[in-house]
């Protein structure tokens, strides 16, 4: 199988790093890699474990949810995969994974609140955190509710998936993306240290405050601002 040799090696790699970076145990979790000139995108095999992966086990499926290419089965989630592909235009990459402290605060309903300044350098407001699935999504077709849920909540915040790169899913887990494998995989350990670091700060001061203002606009702006200046 020759064919979306790009997009399989960026999904394998993209894949194998989330146990490195303690992201997934077993078989948990996915990253996809989208072709947009093919509308088709590469995705994890289900239930293969990231030690068993190779880039040709990787599986191309439309936006529909088709396989079109792989001689394995997709990922179970490969459908809320393909509505976010289907309907936000500029995402490259697509992670979902159950890591503990992200998935901690998606069973506890709860937005992460924005405490410090690491989290303000990579979005200047709450983590959202998705409502439970109604009863009648959940008796429908499951992993496309799953995507509509997802695109819903941001639209009901006014949030732009664009600026926000991140998302809890209420009772089950996160799911981060970028423009590219490598921002999508980044968001997602990023997603899971501010996770831990407002956990722990709840625990340590029950009591404690939001970031004020000033020092969200100062470090999301001087990353993301139009005269930021963080980097090379």
């Amino acid at each position: 199988m020759t064919n979306y040799k790009t997009i399989r090696e960026e999904a394998f790699e993209a894949n194998r790093q989330l146990p490195e970076l303690g992201l997934v145990i077993f078989t948990f979790g996915n990253v996809s890699v989208v072709d947009r000139s093919s509308a088709v995108f590469a995705i994890k095999p289900s239930g293969v474990p990231y030690a068993e992966l190779s880039p040709e086990k990787m599986v191309i499926v439309d936006f529909e949810g088709n396989k079109v290419e792989g001689g394995l089965r997709p990922s179970s989630d490969t459908r809320t995969h393909a509505v976010l592909y289907s309907h936000w235009k500029k995402i490259g990459a697509i992670v979902h994974t159950h890591s503990v402290y992200a998935t901690a605060w998606a069973q506890a309903l709860r937005d992460i609140p924005i405490y410090g300044t690491t989290h303000a350098d990579h979005h200047s407001g709450f983590i959202p955190c998705v409502p439970p699935m109604s009863d009648e999504m959940i008796r429908g077709e499951y992993e496309q509710q799953t995507g509509f849920q997802i695109i819903n909540h941001l639209k009901e915040k006014n949030l732009d998936y664009e600026e926000v790169e991140m998302i809890l899913v209420g009772n089950h887990a996160p799911f981060t993306w970028g423009p590219n494998a490598a921002k999508a995989v980044y968001n997602s350990a990023v997603l899971e240290s501010i996770s831990q670091m407002a956990l722990l700060t709840e625990q340590i001061n029950p009591d404690a405050l939001p970031l004020k203002e000033s020092l969200i606009k100062k470090h999301f702006e001087r990353k993301h601002g139009p005269d930021s200046y963080y980097g090379q």
